[in-house]
């Protein structure tokens, strides 16, 4: 039997799914919406090839959830939303995405969005024609991710003795964005870096001073701490088991392949700074921007840190995953807005 469309949307507790489609450019998307609670939906817009709808709504659904925590955890006035446009050989880019753009507009600033894997700035551009709530600047949003992810990694190193600086002069870390690798470099940390790219690899080692590794084992790679920056999905138990890495600290959405492998980091040891902390520096410089209009959004990415450093010491004392803190904690202040 084909799942429905509650079905879909169960696994991830999204009440809201929107389908768009404009046959003259060729779009197909879908817009889950997780939670208002907070605020208006906040969520990028992710551009890839699906075998089927079901798999297009499902990741949607899974994505919309884990910006609700992260909205939540770095203290905005926003909640979680996602939007996935299907890439396909019949796709007229420039024309889908501004028809994407009057979609998202018809919503009148319920969802806010920005950029996601796979959509490009001239993506963002054609949205921006027809939608006043696209954020375009994709330099600043991912420059902010970047402080987003050193804060956090400096909270893992602080409990290894390697003082204040990102990892140390003597941490490695494996990173894929070219943004996050500079910033990592700029705090003293020796890089392994893997793209999909050879050349982008190349380049940002070239300007970190760092090494380019091969991504097909990148994620098993000799580092203290690992920093997937790409998709989702790619820590896997089999990772969990094997990396020599005593900390986890990427800013890929929904890094962890399944829950149990939150388990599997905790039993080993493993620092783990869950992606809904490490990867929202993007949504506190878009929503602090154009919701929360704050004129610094700094000591909100500064406080990831913080953040990320209790989620660590509790669990520490708990024995509880910093997944399942981050969960509760996110979960928390959502009740006290619907109270």
């Amino acid at each position: 039997m084909s799942a429905t469309l509650p079905d879909l949307l169960d696994p991830a507790g999204a009440a809201r799914c929107v389908l768009w489609r404009d046959p003259s450019s060729g779009l197909a998307a879908v817009l889950v919406i997780d939670d208002l609670s907070l605020g208006p939906a906040a969520g990028g817009v992710r551009t890839r090839a699906y075998p089927d709808a079901a798999a297009m709504i499902a990741e949607a659904a899974a994505l919309a959830r884990a910006m609700t925590r992260k909205c939540a955890l770095a203290g905005l006035d926003a909640g979680g939303a996602k939007a996935v446009v299907l890439d396909h050989p019949g796709l007229d880019r420039p024309a889908a995405f501004r028809a994407l753009g009057r979609f998202i507009a018809e919503l009148d600033g319920v969802f806010r969005t920005a950029g996601d894997l796979g959509t490009t700035t001239a993506d963002l551009a054609a949205m921006a024609e027809t939608c006043p709530y696209v954020h375009t600047d994709d330099h600043g949003l991912a420059e902010a991710v970047a402080r987003g992810v050193v804060a956090c990694v400096r909270a893992c190193a602080r409990p290894a003795g390697a003082g204040s600086a990102a990892c140390g002069s003597r941490c490695r870390a494996a990173a894929r964005s070219a943004r996050r690798s500079r910033a990592l470099a700029a705090e003293g940390a020796f890089l392994l870096v893997a793209d999909v790219d050879p050349r982008r690899a190349h380049d940002v080692a070239e300007a970190t001073g760092s090494h380019v590794h091969d991504p097909k084992d990148i994620l098993l790679a000799p580092v203290d701490i690992l920093a997937p920056c790409a998709v989702g999905g790619v820590v896997t138990a089999e990772v969990a088991a094997a990396t020599p890495a005593w900390a986890l600290c990427g800013a890929a959405n929904n890094l962890l392949a399944e829950p149990a492998v939150a388990e599997a980091l905790r039993a080993r040891g493993i620092l783990h700074v869950p992606d809904v902390v490490a990867s929202a520096g993007a949504v506190i410089e878009g929503i602090g921007r154009s919701v929360m209009h704050l004129a610094d959004r700094e000591p909100l990415i500064a406080a990831l840190g913080t953040t990320a450093g209790e989620l660590l010491a509790e669990s520490a004392a708990t024995g509880l995953t910093t997944e399942a803190l981050a969960g509760r904690r996110a979960a928390a202040r959502i009740a006290a807005a619907r109270r």
